[in-house]
């Protein structure tokens, strides 16, 4: 399953790089077909970078050789369950932290390479932005205390 998934996210990949390209013909034309393709090259970037930072995730649980499992559906957003029973803090920590490196890299990536005068480009930027305080405000307190002796957060029942 996670190669079929790896295969969705390289599709889903292109089907943004494409967005893109749609909006950079369309932003001469100003209007809403201008603001349509701004809006959906945004929006799949988040998607994008979203899917990475779960890949991330699952990086910092292979890295440790955590119990992971994968979901049962292509239709997921999230690329695998990790098992909190049969896992450790050492191994949750570095689960959680792979997600964080690769936030921080795709934020780092997108201010190189995003049309950042374009509208298209800012709204990308914000909404990717918004996405990595949730992570700070949702992953990172978790994680941390883990880290410092808490025991694993209970996860969602592992996927039948």
């Amino acid at each position: 399953m996670f190669a079929k998934l790896a295969l969705r996210e390289v599709f889903l990949f292109v089907l943004c790089l494409l967005c893109w390209r749609l909006d950079a013909l369309a932003r001469p034309l100003g209007g809403a077909s201008a603001f349509g393709a701004a809006l959906l090259a945004a929006l799949g970037t988040v998607l994008v970078a979203f899917l990475a930072h779960e890949w991330g995730h699952l990086a910092g649980a292979r890295w440790r050789r955590s119990v992971v499992y994968p979901p049962r559906s292509l239709v997921s957003v999230f690329v695998f369950h990790f098992d909190t029973e049969r896992n450790d803090a050492r191994q949750f920590v570095a689960m959680s932290v792979g997600g964080f490196v690769v936030s921080a890299l795709v934020v780092a990536l997108l201010i190189a390479v995003l049309p950042l005068d374009a509208l298209s480009g800012r709204i990308a930027l914000a909404l990717v932005a918004i996405g990595v305080i949730a992570t700070l405000i949702l992953e990172v307190p978790a994680a941390w205390k883990v880290a410092h002796g808490a025991p694993l957060p209970p996860g969602p029942p592992r996927p039948a």
